[in-house]
């Protein structure tokens, strides 16, 4: 079956326990700086049923690859409580930034990729992440809206990673 997917993938997932231990090893690797949102609560629905979870989020660039590692605080279920239990911390997901959101989620529903988290509704960018066929790359894929904010966001990110120099690894985002 062909994809409904295409361009680059943007953004490397991964689910961790321990957001500061997780930064501290990629920083160990020379990625860096990590900006990070504390303790943010996410509204979602998860596998159709509205949910609300507590998290930590870390973004940093290596080259034009975002890395991201999310840790979620409470028990909620959730498509990371689901990984987590299934598959321990590690490598959850691959993410596409796409103008034709709408379009390129009902193009994965339509592919028979069930749609298993979304939201962004209440924020400036959409996400869904879908659940392709098994023995694909991936557990989940990703689709974030690409807008203005997050193409900003993303460039801001990018650039941070070019000219940095080992100083002032972990930068708070209060949102």
């Amino acid at each position: 079956m062909t994809s409904p997917l295409s361009g680059p993938i943007r953004q490397v997932g991964h689910v961790v326990r321990d957001i500061d231990q997780a930064i501290a090893a990629w920083v160990a690797m020379g990625v860096g700086p990590w900006y990070v949102v504390r303790d943010r609560v996410q509204r979602a629905v998860y596998r159709g049923k509205p949910c609300e979870v507590t998290m930590s989020i870390a973004l940093a660039n290596s080259g034009e690859l975002q890395l991201e590692l999310i840790a979620q605080h409470d028990d909620t279920p959730s498509i990371f409580t689901e990984f987590l239990d299934a598959h321990a911390e590690g490598f959850h997901q691959f993410a596409w930034w796409v103008r034709d959101f709408d379009e390129t989620v009902a193009a994965a529903q339509a592919a028979g990729w069930p749609v298993v988290w979304t939201g962004g509704e209440d924020t400036a960018t959409r996400f869904a992440y879908v659940e392709p066929p098994p023995g694909s790359p991936a557990t989940i894929y990703e689709l974030m809206e690409l807008t203005e904010a997050t193409e900003g966001m993303g460039a801001f990110f990018r650039d941070a990673a070019k000219d940095w120099d080992g100083t002032d690894p972990v930068r708070e985002i209060r949102v």
